[in-house]
């Protein structure tokens, strides 16, 4: 045995290595260990540093109070108790903090003074619908609530039935401001679409996941070589010179969504009953021309833009693709075994392990530098615990959907003292 992420001379795949999986597990309680800082006296929740000291400043964004509480609901069912009150704090906060009492909707960000940022993005409301459904699963007494109310507020501003797409933004007030329509909001839109549907069993949810899926994936990656445009006009067009916020709409294509696609789309067709054949087939192809276009064979780890032929635009790597790429090769080796995928898995946690996770603090340095020492050009701290925590808990999981269910009933997390 080894102490990194598995046993390199065992001859079972990593996912069923015991080495592996109590490596993912004592990686899920360090980084659960340095979150439980996050809580704020009067509500919300720090950003941390890198030690996990709390960062200047009082202005709380809403994907971060939902990423928080759709974490820490999973831990909980994964069998870490939630010492630090964060579902409780964060479906407060959304509750009495960030929804807007006036207009309906929740605000993307508040301070001690009320909305920072009056804007409703979209990209925001689907990780509220997100944190409700984990919520419920997790058996939070607020949860129905939160998720009807969000439910409403999607279906009257943000769902375009017409076209199987949320639109994107407007003003505190419901005024549209822009005819901007991207991909990111529509794949989160998918995630908590899909988790919706397994904590209700309403079939909306999972048909609205499928054809947004379907245009994305179907439509736009099968007829740009497997990389999906992030930006589109008002008529679904991609606009190839878009060029928004550096972190959340950068130019070009994304290769991290890629695996997150490819994920989605296997959780949506495991839940849709396998209905044909084409999905894996379309997830692999996901996969592999993000991979072949974005690793950096000579320092590692993934660049994080591409422009539309596949040549790298921005190089910079940061830990969230990495763990995306480890969610989408952990469903592909659960449905088929392959060598290749098993390299990159084993490849891709020997990477994290050497260079991206805090053996000392607990959580993943967000951003490496051309040495692979940590930095901060695009991040300040560590953001949030949410992708890393999903790396460590989805492998740990048997099937390609219903994770939260599969770790409520196996209580990986679950030791004495936790």
């Amino acid at each position: 045995m080894t102490d990194g992420p598995g046993n390199a001379e065992a001859q079972t795949h990593w996912l069923e290595d015991p080495a592996h999986r109590a490596w993912l597990v004592r990686d899920a309680h360090l980084a659960l260990d340095f979150f439980d800082s996050s809580p704020r006296d009067g509500g919300g929740f720090h950003t941390l540093d890198l030690a996990g000291k709390p960062l200047a400043g009082d202005v709380q964004e809403l994907h971060t109070t939902t990423r928080l509480v759709h974490s820490y609901a999973l831990a909980r069912m994964a069998g870490r108790e939630d010492r630090a009150g964060i579902i409780d704090r964060g479906m407060d906060f959304l509750w009495n903090g960030h929804r807007d009492l006036q207009h309906g909707g929740y605000l993307w960000s508040v301070d001690g003074d009320g909305a920072a940022d009056g804007i409703k993005l979209a990209y925001g409301h689907v990780f509220v619908l997100l944190a409700a459904s984990s919520a419920k699963m997790a058996g939070h007494p607020d949860a129905d609530r939160l998720l009807a109310d969000i439910a409403e507020v999607l279906d009257r501003h943000y769902w375009d039935e017409e076209q199987g797409l949320f639109r994107d933004e407007f003003t505190r007030e419901w005024q549209p401001f822009s005819t901007y329509r991207g991909m990111n909001a529509n794949m989160h839109g998918v995630e908590a679409l899909l988790t919706a549907h397994e904590a209700t069993g309403e079939g909306e949810y999972l048909a609205r996941a499928g054809r947004i899926l379907d245009f994305f994936i179907a439509g736009q990656a099968a007829a740009e070589d497997w990389r999906i445009p992030e930006h589109y006009d008002q008529n679904w067009r991609p606009d190839r010179g878009y060029a928004g916020n550096p972190m959340f709409r950068p130019a070009g294509t994304t290769p991290g969504h890629s695996f997150e696609m490819a994920r989605l789309l296997l959780q949506y067709w495991d839940l849709a009953g396998r209905p044909d054949g084409q999905a894996p087939a379309r997830a692999r192809a996901l996969v592999e021309r993000a991979l072949a276009d974005a690793w950096d064979e000579e320092r590692q780890g993934f660049a994080y833009t591409l422009k539309f032929g596949g040549e790298v635009d921005n190089p910079a790597r940061y830990w969230w693709p990495v763990t995306e790429a480890i969610g989408a090769l952990a469903v592909l080796i659960k449905l088929e075994r392959r060598d290749d995928d098993e390299g990159w898995y084993r490849r891709l946690w020997t990477f994290a392990d050497a260079y991206l996770v805090d053996h000392r603090h607990g959580g993943w340095f967000p951003e490496l530098d051309d040495a692979n020492r940590p930095t901060a050009t695009q991040f300040a701290g560590k953001p949030d615990i949410y992708h890393a925590l999903q790396a460590d808990l989805l492998p740990l999981a048997p099937g390609l959907s219903r994770a939260a269910e599969a770790l409520q009933a196996e209580r990986p997390l679950e030791r004495a003292g936790s």
